[in-house]
């Protein structure tokens, strides 16, 4: 049985099991590692920067083939030529990609344009300025990318010391990402505020990653004081940009007569193309020449990585040092007399409310889940608009919803809902969103009868923007049901 710690309003919102996602990395996360994450019970992200449109559009039809859940396409707009990115753009748009996550400069257009087609939108920001400009353009989940991580980095502050000041401005879920490949990371993230972490070194040693097999022992036999950070791999990539890798003849500066001179001639190849001096493309599985000589990107997790694995026992592992990291914390609470707090003047949880609450929580967790497989069934703008916006704003109600009852000292439900099976039992998408509109409307009247009854302010506030945002769906659904084409 899953740990109530880890059911965070996130794995709602995404629509997976577990707090654990796998980071998008550019070459090496395609399409056997992010399905293996997915069906783990994690969340699964294809690394398509810089990739053809035709890769993007094979990776994404061959992850559906071994994996019914959701997903992720990572970008990097800055990275990528306009029209490329143009081009990948429009692809996953015409495969109706549920989730997109990007990384680097807040492209405030792109964001918006995500959104207007009712794609959940992931940014990964490495300071306060870019989660700021992330949130007015509308990101739905940010990934606070320590300096720690493996790979680009964009910021300059540790995981640990960014993740708190991140979660207290934050209005949406965030990520932990940098140095995080163990389950006692995942709770101390978890301690800090994120609702999940996003891993890259922990996913890119297991048999389903597409790294060269050298890149994976590299990983496996370095510690975390190892990894150096560099900015000598400048090729195909536009800007001057740190990143952190294993050290080898080029971070050591025995290649520096050709780097002054921007020289980089051909080391080997992959994927059809050469490979040159110099290139961020690191050595994937079917990679030849001078792989040495290649970025062999690490983040400081190394060290708590010791052996190549499949997917799913990674995150298997992960979730079982998890709960070993609770049980232990919790042996290790102090017994004896606790000195009384000054009393707080919240509602007493009685059995009635609780009852209440964990049902209206039960039936939230199901419409979350009915919007997002609906999402899947359909091509229709007009829909996927309406439907994207009613499984956030179930995702949030969610998210407010445990509030209340850890707020109460209750534990909050894992139940889903009747509603999810009777809902998806109806096929024709118009009859299905009519009944969705019925279970908004169920909400609103349950909600409205609890508010008589609750004094607790905390309560109170919670269940009122809960009803807010279930009267806004409702009037959407009523307008809009019948005349969706």
């Amino acid at each position: 049985m899953t740990h109530p710690a880890f059911h965070t309003p996130l794995i709602d919102l995404l629509d997976c099991d577990l707090p654990i996602i796998a980071a998008g990395m550019g070459g090496v996360a395609r399409h056997e590692l992010a399905a293996a994450v997915s069906n783990a019970g994690g969340f699964g992200c294809l690394g398509m920067v810089r990739e053809p449109a035709e890769r993007i559009r094979a990776e994404v039809e061959a992850y559906r083939r071994l994996s019914d859940r959701p997903f992720a396409v990572n970008l990097i707009p800055a990275a990528t030529e306009p029209r490329l990115l143009e081009a990948q753009v429009r692809t996953c748009l015409q495969l109706q990609v549920p989730t997109m996550a990007l990384f680097w400069d807040v492209d405030v257009a792109l964001i918006r344009r995500l959104k207007a087609a009712g794609i959940l939108l992931l940014q990964q920001i490495g300071n306060r300025a870019h989660a700021e400009e992330a949130l007015l353009a509308g990101a739905d989940i940010l990934i606070a990318q320590g300096y720690e991580a493996g790979g680009h980095l964009w910021g300059t502050t540790g995981s640990f010391a960014l993740l708190p000041e991140i979660v207290a401005m934050s209005t949406v879920p965030v990520v932990a990402c940098g140095g995080i490949a163990s389950g006692a990371a995942l709770v101390a993230a978890l301690a800090l505020g994120a609702q999940g972490v996003s891993c890259g070194s922990a996913f890119l040693t297991t048999h389903e990653a597409n790294a060269h097999d050298y890149h994976k022992r590299q990983l496996l036999q370095a510690s975390a004081c190892e990894t150096v950070v560099s900015e000598r791999f400048f090729r195909n990539w536009p800007m001057s940009a740190p990143v952190r890798v294993l050290p080898n003849a080029v971070t050591r500066g025995q290649h520096d007569a050709l780097y002054a001179t921007r020289s980089s001639p051909i080391i080997g190849e992959q994927d059809g193309m050469p490979i040159h001096l110099f290139s961020t493309d690191s050595p994937l599985r079917d990679a030849r020449g001078e792989l040495a000589d290649m970025p062999i990107y690490a983040g400081q997790s190394c060290g708590q990585i010791q052996q190549v694995c499949s997917a799913a026992e990674r995150v298997a592992q992960l979730m079982d040092q998890a709960r070993d990291t609770l049980e232990r914390l919790s042996c290790t609470r102090p017994e004896g007399p606790t000195t009384p707090s000054a009393p707080d003047y919240k509602q007493s949880a009685t059995p009635t409310l609780v009852e209440a609450l964990n049902e209206l929580l039960s039936a939230e967790r199901a419409g979350a889940r009915v919007a997002a497989a609906s999402l899947k069934e359909t091509g229709n703008s007009r829909q996927r608009t309406l439907l994207s916006r009613i499984h956030q704003g179930e995702a949030d109600s969610c998210r407010r919803l445990r509030h209340c009852l850890e707020h109460l000292g209750a534990e909050p439900t894992r139940e889903l809902g009747a509603f999810h099976g009777k809902a998806m039992a109806i096929n024709d998408l118009e009859e299905r969103l009519a009944f969705i509109d019925k279970g908004q409307r169920w909400v609103i009247r349950k909600i409205t009868e609890l508010l008589a009854d609750t004094l607790d302010v905390k309560v109170r506030h919670e269940l009122e923007e809960v009803l807010k945002t279930h009267k806004l769906n409702s009037d959407e659904l009523a307008s809009g049901t019948g005349n969706i084409q």
